[in-house]
């Protein structure tokens, strides 16, 4: 049985003004997400030495840019990203694909185009595309057509063909959140459950040939996870000083700027992937809990305005940028906790990046977009009403 009930009962078509689209702008949504920002800053400033303008200035700069990008989302037509939805799909994948013909390379990974202003990382902006198409294409199919393999065949080549573009690059973690995302959204909208099986026993069956096309590092990364203390100032440093930064922050942590482990440069890429480190170093297990309990609260957020969005597409567009969300901090802190393996997945919000920021405040700007339109009707089969 699908998740999305009803997906047949819309309210009465109306146009909303601009007043009233501020009126229901989510406010507090905003608040929590700015409120994750602004501790992020915070610890760039702690690992930056007391010196803002190292990564802190930089961000919150990105920051105010985002900040306006959302709230132009936010006041916009629902049905004009559904009906432009599968061109922003094609614009994300042509670039991926320029990616591999002139990226730019850094950080040994070509993942980058360089624009000259800024480098985009494509790979971000197709989570983004990613689930517009989806959501496009699952408002513009029936239940029973979806249960049927001809009519799964179309997303399920949406969703590799970018995923082995991302692979090539090489970025495992990336991949990985589209395919989970995916699997996600595809279960949600009545997938049968026989059909995840029989992926998983194909994936098992292929892992071989699958451990045969990984690069030596990404091989390296997952023995380590297996055993990080076969090699603790090698290839398991990261994971071995990662969790002795958590343990020393104990349960208030030391004190702002006071961290230790950070200050004495023992955590690599402490303003990027394993920022949580540095956070919980300084503000102990108490801190850590509650910045946990600001994203879940996020997550839980996003998971309302799906269910009360009354329009398919504006639902599964909800769910999948939730499941995003939610992906980008089980996979860091799985990482960062030696859960899982090194994949380079940033934590949203706080980790400093460009492309990442920007991203996720478009789907913020999605979402909120979703919720000021929760009532509005869009034709189901393919066609878009107008106002």
């Amino acid at each position: 049985m699908s998740f999305f009930k009803d997906r047949n009962c819309y309210m009465k078509d109306y146009n909303l003004s601009f007043i009233d689209k501020i009126k229901r702008f989510d406010y507090l949504y905003l608040f929590f997400i700015s409120l994750i920002v602004f501790i992020g800053l915070g610890v760039l400033y702690s690992v930056g030495g007391g010196n803002f303008s190292l990564w802190g200035g930089k961000q919150a700069f990105r920051f105010v840019l985002s900040l306006g990008i959302l709230l132009i989302i936010a006041f916009s037509n629902l049905r004009l990203w559904m009906k432009y939805a599968y061109w922003i799909y094609a614009l994300a994948l042509l670039m991926l694909i320029a990616v591999d013909l002139v990226g730019y390379t850094g950080m040994g990974a070509q993942r980058w185009l360089n624009l000259g202003i800024m480098k985009v990382q494509p790979s971000e902006v197709m989570k983004i595309a990613l689930v517009l198409a989806l959501a496009r294409y699952f408002h513009t199919t029936d239940l029973d057509e979806i249960r049927s393999f001809k009519h799964i065949i179309p997303p399920i080549l949406m969703v590799f063909i970018p995923v082995l573009l991302i692979l090539k690059q090489p970025d495992l973690g990336t991949a990985m959140m589209l395919v989970f995302m995916s699997f996600g959204v595809f279960f949600l909208v009545g997938v049968q459950i026989w059909k995840f099986i029989v992926a998983g026993l194909m994936a098992l069956g292929a892992f071989p040939i699958i451990w045969s096309l990984l690069h030596d590092y990404q091989k390296k990364r997952v023995m380590t996870f297996l055993n990080p203390e076969k090699d603790p100032l090698g290839a398991g440093y990261h994971i071995s000083q990662s969790k002795i930064t958590l343990g020393s922050g104990g349960f208030l942590g030391k004190g702002f700027m006071q961290g230790t482990q950070s200050h004495l440069n023992f955590i690599p890429e402490k303003h990027t992937d394993f920022i949580f480190t540095v956070f919980a170093e300084e503000f102990g297990w108490l801190g850590a809990v509650f910045l946990l309990g600001l994203y879940l609260l996020l997550i839980a957020y996003g998971f309302v305005i799906t269910v009360k969005c009354q329009n398919f597409f504006g639902k599964v567009l909800a769910a999948g940028l939730t499941i995003n969300l939610a992906l980008y901090v089980f996979i860091n802190l799985g990482m960062v906790m030696g859960l899982m393996p090194v994949v380079g997945v940033p934590l949203p919000m706080m980790s400093y990046g460009g492309t990442a920021m920007m991203t996720l405040f478009i789907s913020f700007g999605l979402m909120e977009c979703v919720k000021i339109n929760h009532e509005m009707v869009i034709g189901r089969l393919g066609s878009i009403d107008d106002e």
